[in-house]
């Protein structure tokens, strides 16, 4: 079953800020939380729904990453939190945050410390020739990129954030509950500024506010010999950049190659299929076949059967990452002749008179044949 969209579940817009997805989350986990709702499967659902929409909208780098990819961008395959077990309520922190307000002591200090970037992934398609032999290519990435206006503060230059007045710059507050067994103290995301420290009065222009902006970006992508369908490379620090003095993400590449119109591979082998006619596989003949370096001459011996294969040692594809080439394997195929002449149909006629069953016989390879077969392939 597909996934609803994260801000239709927590009936949020796509530019909502923190505050506004963390007060949406709060209401809905009141709402359905398990306790509140003793079994109740649909309200546990919508539990765990919302607090998966939770999880990634109120971290920068993973709504970003859905922003960008949807579903598919983020790395939550199931609810987390509760481990998909609603009965298992051993994060005692976040069910204070969802009755009481309150959070962990460190939740602040993570995120105002420096944190790598997003890492991002795109697709290259390749021709055949350029996953043998390598190549290089630029291409276009769409990223978030440190706002060069504000320089990553999100506030307007000439101006910075102030230290908030309520938290003094802790981004926690302390609140006291009372309780049949007493006052119960717990520590709660300071709501003037939404747990940062800092308030933001005079937002940047460009960022508004952010601190980052999407750009487009072009990146050298080198592609080594020998990579086939399906290969990725990391290309290190071309990813999103970082927060807060972050380091950047990578960008990760996935290669699709096109298919070649004469050559399929298996491994580093190159495979080719070489039409020959009655004639050639009768009379023996030397013919000129295609390589990824250029037509070269094969001997076809007289006699030779449809279907068999002669090997071009070190024409295939270069080993990634090590020494040599694979080989090219000729595979021939008889073409039969149609569309003859009665005169042609006559000479066949007389010829296949003159055959015996010793002229259709199969040639077997002797000894020493099986034995250089074994240990040439």
């Amino acid at each position: 079953m597909s996934k609803r969209d994260y801000y239709e579940v927590l009936g949020v817009s796509q530019d909502a800020d923190p505050s506004e997805v963390k007060k949406a989350y709060r209401g809905l986990a009141r709402q359905y939380h398990p306790d509140v709702n003793p079994g109740d499967k649909e309200a546990e659902q919508r539990f765990k729904e919302a607090k998966e929409a939770y999880e990634v909208l109120s971290d920068a780098d993973k709504r970003a990453r859905y922003d960008q990819f949807g579903h598919a961008g983020t790395d939550n395959n199931g609810y987390g939190g509760f481990g998909g077990d609603a009965g298992d309520f051993s994060g005692f922190g976040d069910i204070f945050d969802i009755f009481f307000g309150g959070g962990s002591g460190d939740g602040r200090s993570r995120r105002n410390s420096p944190r790598q970037g997003a890492d991002l992934k795109t697709q290259m398609e390749i021709t055949f020739e350029e996953a043998a032999f390598g190549v290089e290519r630029e291409i276009v990435v769409p990223r978030l990129e440190t706002c060069q206006e504000c320089g990553g503060s999100g506030a307007e230059p000439g101006t910075k954030p102030e230290t908030c007045s309520m938290c003094k710059g802790s981004g926690q507050i302390r609140v006291g509950q009372k309780t049949p067994f007493g006052v119960f103290q717990t520590v709660k995301t300071c709501h003037n500024c939404s747990g940062e420290g800092k308030i933001n009065k005079n937002p940047c222009q460009q960022c508004r506010g952010q601190g980052r902006v999407r750009q487009e970006r072009k990146v050298k992508v080198g592609v080594p010999a020998g990579v086939d369908n399906g290969s990725r490379m990391r290309v290190s620090a071309a990813g999103e950049s970082g927060l807060n003095g972050g380091p950047p993400g990578d960008l990760y590449v996935f290669l699709k190659v096109k298919p070649h119109k004469d050559f399929s591979r298996e491994g580093n082998d190159v495979i080719y299929e070489q039409p020959i006619t009655f004639a050639q596989a009768t009379l023996g003949c030397d013919i000129e076949v295609p390589t990824l370096d250029g037509k070269v001459n094969l001997k076809i011996p007289e006699g030779t059967q449809t279907g068999t294969s002669f090997r071009l040692k070190g024409k295939g594809i270069p080993r990634l990452q090590g020494y040599g080439r694979g080989d090219q394997h000729v595979k021939v195929r008889l073409i039969t002749p149609n569309h003859l002449s009665d005169s042609q149909k006559e000479l066949l006629q007389q010829f296949d008179r003159t055959c015996t069953k010793k002229n259709h016989r199969a040639r077997e390879k002797g000894f020493f044949g099986k034995v250089k077969d074994a240990f040439m392939g």
